[in-house]
């Protein structure tokens, strides 16, 4: 590796692994409040390629964290890079492992230092910093919105920042994620770990600093 961080060795240098994160919940309730829905599907994007995880059935949210816990398990350390991931997704898979009485490789510290926009995610009191086992994470969206925003009037939303640099994500209504079938499902939250992946890369090594300690 070009680089290593001085406190743990854990590698920051250009060949440094991005692995994107993205979920999907439970749009037939709140899909929003991790009390009441599950997580139906988990795309994992690596430089290798794009994984889909479902549960063995509708019903099956604890065979499908068992089965990304597991593929995390086995992954060069890296950077698991995700959009809004400290406010939504890593507290979202985190409560509803709980929930299942399940430990894995998942490890949260709220940070009220972070800054963020919009309501937090129910039940919590704001953004997360992370970790899953020798992976640390990085939101995207706060690297971008850190300066994006700033010389652009556009939303920092994940799509928007994919179309304003020439890349073109898969769009569907996230309020009817249930109406999807398996493979229009899978096609989009694999676009969407993709994307976030793609973007954390373009900004690497630099953007190694917005990596959470």
């Amino acid at each position: 590796m070009a680089g290593s961080s001085a406190s743990s060795g854990w590698p920051v240098g250009a060949e440094t692994p991005i692995y994107g994160l993205d979920i999907e919940t439970d749009t037939t309730i709140d899909g929003l409040d991790p009390a009441v829905a599950a997580v139906v599907t988990v795309a994992l994007s690596t430089p290798e390629g794009d994984e889909v995880l479902f549960g063995d059935g509708p019903d099956d949210e604890r065979g499908l964290f068992l089965a990304l816990d597991k593929l995390l398990a086995g992954l060069p350390p890296g950077v698991l890079a995700t959009w809004n991931g400290a406010v939504f997704d890593l507290p979202f898979l985190a409560d509803r492992a709980a929930r299942m009485g399940l430990v894995g490789g998942l490890r949260l510290r709220f940070d009220p230092a972070i800054s963020r926009r919009g309501r937090p995610l129910t039940g919590h009191p704001g953004a997360y910093r992370g970790r899953w086992y020798g992976h640390r994470h990085l939101d995207g969206y706060r690297l971008y919105r850190n300066d994006l925003r700033r010389v652009l009037d556009v939303s920092c939303s994940l799509k928007s920042v994919a179309r304003v640099v020439g890349l073109t994500p898969v769009e569907v209504d996230r309020s009817r994620i249930h109406t999807l079938g398996d493979a229009e499902l899978a096609d989009y939250v694999a676009s969407d770990a993709r994307l976030a992946r793609i973007l954390v890369e373009r900004r690497w090594p630099g953007a190694a600093r917005f990596t959470d300690a």
